[in-house]
């Protein structure tokens, strides 16, 4: 006869197998449930910077569990967050030569959200950030200060505004030549000749700095990695002594490398400066950018060229005088092919337009625009044989229709865990 104290034992171990069989079968299930839970939050949370509703939550979910993680992170893109947040601390720092997210809204960092939003639904693409005669802006109805070409005022009360860049209502497309007669259509180089860009990298110095840090920013590379001795210093300025301290050597093993190279392309910039009043603005806050046209000439090279293409002339008399702003990839020849030039175009041309085309349509342009997102998304480089080819998927898919949009999705579901 089984006592009290056993049958409890056993009643005991009865309710604990069976709670522990809920456990495992009620557990197993759900298991995978979380697992795209889980996903489908990483997703959203890499992309936007936001955590999704909970009704996004599971139609993500629910997307992931059907294997389709693209659609999941496409879903993710229309949040406003993505342009608000994400896309604003991603093309922040190639505003300004610190490379900080810490700065105001401003023409450059709105043109970039501005094409990645409209890539859909009109006739642009990536590509344009280099080459487009184009410019987002406030929408006109908007109560803030009116757009500027000698300020800031108009980006920063829109960012303060809190309205959502998302919205083609508040951030409209427009032209750079319709908002700054200083510009004819063929002078217009997308980013290039935004105020924000001239700003940093236009003003004072010889140019040089805008060719460097479009080269980092839309690159990938800065100049030591793309420097070359082998190519001829003919168009190399005077400015640069062919015997730094002295030594020759110097020259022939170090600075040419980069010269070699940038010199050329950088005549592409000749006509272009940021104006601004250097002791009583310093930092250039009430500047703006300035081009020669047709007809306009500086009174201290005779022809359209800036001065600062001439400046410090007696380092090297002996060197190149910039007479226009023709430019040639040198490039094209030598180690640097490997950044994969478009054979249907020159490599060559006049002015920033035609430059910024070269870049935008190498291979060297697609692929850093797809690093760049990865490790964003990813929160890391690419960093073994299976990141890089699946790097070069998304480039693959990237260059069907230079749509940034698809580079985010792509790399987020790669990068959604297991």
């Amino acid at each position: 006869m089984m006592t009290v104290f056993q049958a409890a034992r056993q009643l005991v171990s009865r309710t604990l197998a069976i709670a522990f069989l809920v456990i495992i079968t009620g557990v197993q299930a759900p298991q995978a449930e979380a697992g795209a839970r889980e996903q489908a939050k990483r997703i959203h949370d890499r992309i936007a910077g936001v955590p999704p509703s909970a009704a996004k939550l599971a139609e993500m979910e629910q997307l992931l569990q059907g294997g389709n993680a693209v659609a999941a992170a496409e879903l993710a893109l229309q949040d406003p967050a993505f342009y608000d947040v994400t896309l604003k601390n991603f093309v922040a720092p190639w505003t300004n030569e610190a490379m900080s997210p810490f700065v105001p809204l401003n023409d450059y960092t709105a043109t970039v959200i501005g094409i990645v939003r409209d890539t859909d639904s009109a006739n642009i693409d990536f590509r344009d950030v280099l080459q487009g005669d184009i410019l987002y802006k406030g929408a006109s109805n908007l109560n803030i200060a009116p757009h500027s070409n000698s300020n800031n005022a108009h980006y920063e009360e829109l960012e303060a505004s809190g309205l959502s860049l998302s919205d083609p209502t508040v951030l409209e497309r427009t032209s750079q030549s319709a908002m700054n007669t200083e510009l004819p259509p063929d002078a217009t180089a997308g980013v290039i000749t935004t105020r924000a860009a001239a700003r940093a990298f236009f003003s004072a110095g010889t140019n040089r700095a805008m060719f460097r840090f479009t080269l980092i920013n839309h690159m990938c590379n800065d100049l030591e990695q793309v420097a070359d001795v082998s190519l001829p210093p003919d168009r190399i300025r005077q400015d640069v002594s062919r015997s730094p301290g002295g030594d020759s050597r110097v020259f022939l093993n170090n600075c040419v490398g980069c010269h070699t190279g940038m010199d050329p392309m950088t005549q592409a910039f000749a006509y272009y400066d940021y104006e601004y009043d250097p002791d009583n603005d310093p930092d250039g806050e009430q500047g703006r950018l300035i081009y020669n046209a047709t007809g306009e000439i500086n009174p201290e090279t005779g022809t359209r060229v800036v001065a600062k293409y001439h400046i410090n002339s007696t380092t090297f008399e002996q060197g190149f005088v910039t007479p226009d702003d023709r430019w040639d990839n040198y490039w094209r020849s030598g180690a640097n092919r490997r950044l994969g030039w478009d054979t249907g175009l020159p490599g060559s041309g006049s002015g920033a337009k035609s430059l910024g085309r070269e870049f935008a349509n190498s291979d060297a342009f697609a692929q850093c625009q797809v690093t760049k997102v990865f490790r964003n998304v990813c929160l890391r480089s690419p960093g073994n044989a299976e990141d890089i080819a699946a790097v070069n998927s998304i480039v693959t898919i990237f260059k069907q229709g230079y749509n940034l949009k698809d580079v985010f999705a792509e790399s987020a579901a790669y990068c959604k865990g297991a």
